[in-house]
């Protein structure tokens, strides 16, 4: 496993971020979103620096008021421009791969179920061919996000076999329990690019560093030691967050 982890969760500036990073042998997933806010440091520079520290980079795709599967078709369209300026900014800085969110409806009405996946399946189609890979992650943190359950996000991903998957186990753990993470790996484990990893207690998207909640770590130590694809660590509490989270991982029996 490639392991990286977020500033943006961390509350790190590049400079610090980036020798934390070569310190302790990780990758950055860079959030886009910051770059769309903030005079931040262009892709081909960070590549640059990255390349000059052995620092490799994934990339979290926007997310902040953005809608994928948006109703309104003008949103959507954003949504849809959006992505494929991040998508530009992750080829150019080397991304290994890219983490998407599935987007949100308004309401849980059949008609806008219906519409809001059409709506979705259009943005993902409109990305086609990727330029590198993209994983979709889970969600379900509340009820306005619309794809719900490994089963329904199997569905999706069958009907895009262009797209991988991003398994948050924080995500599956508010959502499904302490099961959620296995039940996730079970539907989706034969598509599975990215982790986010981070802690909570089961009730809210905390970000804790890896051990100071509720996630069953030592049951998912077998498959983390197994998995071959990229990972990140989404979590607060600054490079103590970050330093913390990676002892607790490489303790792992």
């Amino acid at each position: 496993m490639r392991l990286g982890y977020s500033p943006f969760n961390a509350e790190l500036g590049y400079e610090e971020a980036f020798r934390l990073a070569a310190e302790l042998g990780l990758d950055l997933e860079v959030a886009y979103d910051l770059h769309e806010v903030l005079p931040l440091p262009e892709a081909k520079s960070l590549r640059a620096t990255g390349e000059a520290l052995g620092v490799g980079f994934t990339l979290h795709l926007p997310f902040v008021e953005m809608n994928p599967a948006s109703l309104i078709p003008s949103v959507r369209q954003l949504s849809e421009d959006r992505l494929k300026r991040a998508l530009d900014f992750g080829e150019a800085l080397g991304a290994r791969v890219g983490v998407l969110h599935t987007g949100q409806v308004p309401v849980r009405h059949p008609m806008a179920l219906a519409l809001a996946r059409e709506a979705l399946e259009k943005t993902l189609a409109a990305l086609l061919p990727l330029p590198f890979p993209v994983a979709l992650e889970n969600l379900a943190l509340s009820e306005e996000d619309l794809i719900r359950g490994p089963g329904e996000l199997r569905e999706l991903l069958d009907r895009f076999p262009q797209y991988g998957f991003c398994l948050d186990v924080g995500h599956a753990l508010v959502e499904l329990g302490p099961r959620g993470p296995f039940l996730y790996l079970e539907a989706l484990g034969d598509r599975l690019l990215h982790l986010h990893l981070h802690d909570n207690h089961g009730q809210k998207d905390d970000h804790l560093p890896v051990g100071a909640g509720c996630v069953p770590w030592a049951k998912l130590a077998p498959f983390l030691k197994g998995f071959g694809g990229t990972a990140a660590l989404e979590v607060g509490g600054g490079a103590q967050g970050v330093r913390r989270s990676l002892a607790r991982l490489q303790g792992l029996a």
